[in-house]
């Protein structure tokens, strides 16, 4: 589409693979849609945490600040274990536009800023944790379309001796028609692995909110709920992709996750025995509502 009055000429590209082109500036798909996940699980947040209690500024000053240092970590995490390639080429390390984010990266960086930032503000962290584990499967759900508009981040060539066994495959496990034609890649239908992950986080986001609602949670819970869960989809997932990071001949992804569904297991089912900090998320909600009704 062109405007021209003579003076003024801008000229707007049709939407491409990897995002707009306005004149000189791109704007990338999956900058856009990480920034779409991040301001959903803000939003969600902010509606929750009337509800228990966390101020709506707080909610809104960590989700701006951790932005940036969560993508700093996604894209740390995945230099580190790439380190092959980037040591002979430093500088390509800065090239975040050219891809290489990993979600744990951005996760571990994100609870690390979340606990520092709940200790300078004085927020209960298990509370902030209870309303950030939902909020990172949602805003994960969503970011995953980003790997669909780049065709990156998929599984290798699905069962089927002909194009169209393949397509039929896809189909026959309920793969919506629109995302079958974009995984036509090399000459061959790949399996749809960001689609899977995006489906577990959406079914993981579901039970955390009714789970959050039982009388059995403690505050925190949810925390270790997202590990386990996350956890297992993505270790189950990640033997499907072709482009994993490897240390040895393990992918670290599956190795990351293994250790954290480990550890959150563990810790949960401790935590129940023991009773550490046995204070229930539905207690904090009735507290809370009590606190509202007086003012």
């Amino acid at each position: 589409m062109v405007f021209n009055d003579g003076n003024v000429f801008l000229e707007i590209e049709k939407f491409k693979l990897f995002g707009l082109e306005i004149g000189p500036i791109i704007i990338a798909w999956y900058a856009v849609l990480i920034l779409t996940g991040a301001m959903t699980a803000m939003v969600l947040a902010i509606i929750e945490g009337k509800k228990i209690g966390v101020d709506k500024d707080f909610i809104i000053d960590t989700v701006l600040y951790g932005i940036p240092i969560a993508v700093v970590g996604a894209r740390l995490y995945y230099v580190i274990f790439a380190w092959d390639y980037y040591k002979d080429n430093p500088i390509d390390a800065l090239k975040i536009y050219e891809g290489g984010l990993a979600i744990h990266g951005a996760v571990i960086f994100a609870v690390l800023w979340g606990l520092y930032y709940c200790r300078r503000r004085n927020v209960e962290f298990l509370r902030a944790i209870d309303l950030a584990a939902p909020g990172f499967l949602i805003a994960q759900a969503i970011g995953r379309w980003g790997n669909f508009m780049n065709q990156e981040a998929h599984g290798g060539k699905v069962p089927g001796a002909t194009l169209v066994d393949q397509i039929n495959y896809l189909s026959s496990v309920g793969i919506p028609k629109f995302v079958i034609e974009k995984m036509y890649i090399n000459g061959a239908y790949m399996h749809p692995t960001f689609f899977y992950e995006c489906l577990w986080n959406l079914c993981g986001f579901a039970f955390m909110l009714i789970l959050r609602r039982t009388k059995y949670l403690y505050v925190g819970d949810l925390g270790l709920v997202y590990m386990m869960w996350y956890s297992l989809g993505r270790g189950i997932i990640e033997q499907m992709r072709t482009d994993s990071l490897y240390l040895g001949n393990i992918r670290v992804a599956q190795l990351i996750s293994g250790l954290l569904f480990v550890a959150g297991a563990v810790i949960f089912i401790l935590r129940h025995y023991y009773k550490w900090n046995p204070k229930h998320y539905y207690v904090i909600i009735e507290e809370n509502r009590g606190v509202v009704n007086e003012q």
